[in-house]
C-alpha cells in the first residue's frame, strides 16, 4: 500500500486471521479506492471513493446492507439500500457539508454511463456518507465540487494511500489525527478461500479511552497532550466476495461496531456511526427479465469467521488510519497530532 507506518509496522499484530495481500478492502477483486485530497490552510477535506466492482455498477448491482450504529448523521442512498438490499453506484465519503455536491455530482457521473437513467429506466440511488471535519477544516466554505469527485473516482486504484487523505483530510480519530484506513482478512472454509475487507473513516472517540491491540495508551497520551471536547462520527464500508444475501450482509455490518469498539469507543450520543457491507459474488442485473435467478448462499454454519474477519479488519483499519495520518494543521490554527508520534506507548518487540 501507499501510505505511512501502519500498525502491523509497529509490531502490532491484530486479531488471528490471515491477512489479504495488501492488507486493504481492495483484496477483494475488483474493488477500488481513490482520493481527491484538499489542503490549503483552512481547507482540509477532501473526496473519497469506493468502486465496487470494474464493470457498470447501475446494470450490475450488487447485493448489499446498512447499519445504523448511532444516526447522528446525514448520509444519502441508505434507505433504499435497506429496503432493496442492492448497490447501485460507487460509494463516496466526504465531510458533511458537501453530501448534496458530492451526490449530484455521483448522479451525473452515471448519468454518464447510462443515458436511460430518468427517461427509459428509473433514477439511481447515490451512496454518500459523512464526517464532520469541521474543527480542521474551513466546513462552512463548501469547498467540495464536482470536479473533485471526479477526480476521486478517476483515480480509484487498487493501491491507495491512508491516513490524512481524501475524506480523511480534515477527520480526527481519539482527538488525534484521523483520516482513511483500511485491512482485510481471509476467510479459509472447508478448502475455499474468501477474503473480507474494510474500510473506514475515522472521526470519533475521546483520548482517555484509546487502545492499541487492548493497551489502554490513552491516559498516557493525555499526560503529553490534554485534550479538548469530544464531537465524531466514523464511517465503515465492507466489502467481500463471500456470496452472502443482503440479509447476512447485514450481520456482517453489526460487527463493524466490535471493531469500533475495540478501540476503545462507546459510540457517543452525537456520533454518527454507519457502516456499510456489500459482496462482488452475487450481482443483481438491471436488465434481467428471467421470472427466477439462482442466488448463493453462504452456509450461515460458518458465518461467525465472516463475523471475525469484519471485527478484525475494523479494528486494525482504524488504527491504521490514525498512524498513517501526519500531524495536520488547519481552521485557526487547530491541529491534531499523529498516533505515530506516540508509537513508544504500543510498538511491540
Amino acid at each position: 500500500m501507499e501510505s505511512g507506518k501502519r500498525i502491523a509496522d509497529y509490531g502490532v499484530t491484530i486479531g488471528i486471521m490471515p491477512r489479504g495481500p495488501r492488507n486493504a478492502i481492495t483484496d477483494v477483486e475488483g474493488v477500488r479506492v481513490g482520493h481527491c485530497t484538499l489542503s490549503d490552510g483552512p481547507v482540509q477535506t477532501g473526496v473519497t471513493a469506493v468502486l465496487p466492482h470494474g464493470g457498470n455498477i447501475f446494470r450490475e448491482k450488487l447485493l448489499a446492507a446498512g447499519h445504523v450504529i448511532n444516526g447522528f448523521g446525514k448520509s444519502a442512498g441508505l434507505i433504499q439500500i435497506g429496503e432493496m438490499g442492492t448497490l447501485e453506484t460507487p460509494i463516496l465519503l466526504t465531510n458533511t457539508f458537501s453530501v448534496g455536491a458530492a451526490s449530484e455530482a455521483l448522479v451525473r457521473y452515471m448519468l454518464g454511463d447510462n443515458p436511460d437513467i430518468g427517461r427509459e429506466t428509473g433514477t439511481v440511488n447515490p451512496v454518500v456518507c459523512e464526517c464532520n471535519d469541521g474543527y480542521l477544516n474551513d466546513i462552512r466554505g463548501f469547498h467540495v465540487r464536482e470536479e473533485h469527485v471526479l477526480q476521486a473516482i478517476a483515480s480509484a486504484s487498487a493501491e491507495f494511500r491512508e491516513g490524512a487523505v481524501g475524506a480523511g483530510r480534515g477527520m480526527s480519530c481519539y482527538q488525534l489525527k484521523g483520516g482513511i484506513g483500511t485491512a482485510s482478512r481471509i476467510v479459509e472454509v472447508e478448502g475455499s478461500s474468501f477474503t473480507l475487507g474494510a474500510l473506514v473513516l475515522s472521526n470519533f472517540g475521546q483520548m482517555e479511552d484509546l487502545r492499541v491491540d487492548g493497551r489502554h495508551i490513552g491516559p498516557s497520551i493525555m499526560e503529553t497532550d490534554p485534550p479538548g471536547d469530544e464531537q465524531g462520527s466514523v464511517i465503515v464500508v465492507i466489502a467481500t466476495d463471500i456470496p452472502l444475501t443482503e440479509r447476512q450482509l447485514g450481520r456482517v455490518a453489526r460487527r463493524a461496531s466490535v471493531g469500533i469498539t475495540r478501540t476503545g469507543a462507546f459510540i457517543g450520543s452525537g456520533s454518527g456511526e454507519i457502516s456499510l457491507a456489500f459482496t462482488t459474488a452475487n450481482r443483481v442485473l438491471h436488465d434481467e427479465t428471467a421470472p427466477t435467478v439462482p442466488l448463493a448462499m453462504f452456509n450461515e454454519n460458518y458465518i461467525n469467521l465472516a463475523f471475525r474477519a469484519a471485527a478484525e479488519s475494523v479494528e486494525e483499519a482504524v488504527l491504521n488510519s490514525m498512524t498513517c495520518a501526519g500531524s495536520v494543521t488547519g481552521r485557526d490554527g487547530n491541529y491534531r497530532l499523529s498516533l505515530a508520534g506516540f508509537s513508544g506507548l504500543f510498538a511491540r518487540g
